[in-house]
């Protein structure tokens, strides 16, 4: 058997051929975040297209979050391109850009959903502000669109109008995730990121948020990274997978066959240690 592969750009079958020809949504290639001696993340790349769910897994410090703070532009990398297909900044590499260009470029086409709701919520702002909060930064101004809106990002989270205005301090950690996900997508993002979406959370109010995610990305066509440690999520969700290992990208392809029939070791361990 052949030595295990440790970057995407050896896995000919990461990118499965396209059905239309269609331009790819989020290119990353070569993502190498150093803390001192330390790699988080080394090497890493992928391409997603329109409305594809990419799903990242792995255990504890195998850099899945690092991962998903750098796709978010909450850090700068060491080394590594990350180009959206959107027409503002086509073929720029996201990490060039200045303060205020990657402020917006964040601002606007790129959501996120946080495992700890206190990370991407005003706890003692009402849901409703919360949800109009993103729209102000983007520069709504309109009292009566800022509703408006904050109502239909909601209305598409699944969330109860009737608690609009309640704060998310006094809501269910369920409820709590679908404001941040009405947050997320209130702009309409290119990039929906989601961090342990689920976790936390009872199993009959995990189905509901996935549903709804599920809902999204059909009716929507967001593409959506999602880094899970649960594999059933990542099953349910999406279309193929990473496993990260220390940094790097150990096994990558479609997540019935990578989840179904894992190759490398590690893989095989994580698959296993689920069933």
């Amino acid at each position: 058997m052949n030595a295990p592969m440790t970057g995407l750009a050896m896995m000919p079958d990461l990118e499965p051929p396209r059905l239309v020809d269609e331009e790819p949504a989020v290119v990353v290639s070569g993502l190498t975040k150093r803390y001192g001696d330390f790699t988080a993340v080394d090497q890493v790349g992928f391409t997603a297209f329109p409305g594809e769910v990419i799903g990242v897994v792995g255990e504890s410090g195998s850099g899945k979050s690092t991962l998903l703070r750098l796709l978010n532009l909450e850090e700068q990398p060491q080394a590594g391109t990350y180009t959206l297909g959107i027409k503002s900044c086509a073929g720029v590499n996201l990490f060039t850009l200045g303060r205020f260009e990657s402020r917006s470029t964040r601002v606007r086409h790129i959501g996120i959903v946080y495992q700890n709701p206190h990370l991407g919520l005003h706890m003692h702002h009402t849901s409703g502000g919360n949800v109009a909060e993103r729209l102000l930064v983007a520069g709504e101004r309109s009292f009566h669109a800022l509703r408006r809106r904050a109502r239909a990002a909601l209305d598409a989270s699944e969330f109860p109008m009737d608690r609009i205005d309640v704060p998310p301090l006094t809501l269910s950690g369920g409820m709590q995730q679908r404001v941040q996900l009405a947050k997320a997508i209130a702009l309409e993002p290119d990039l929906l990121l989601l961090d342990e979406p689920t976790t936390g959370l009872d199993v009959s109010v995990q189905a509901l948020v996935l549903d709804t995610l599920k809902r999204l990305q059909r009716d929507r066509r967001i593409t959506m990274v999602i880094v899970s440690h649960d594999l059933g999520v990542i099953r349910t969700l999406a279309d193929r997978v990473l496993v990260m290992r220390r940094g790097a990208v150990v096994e990558a392809g479609l997540t019935d066959q990578v989840l179904g029939d894992p190759q490398h070791p590690y893989t095989q361990q994580l698959v296993h240690a689920k069933l």
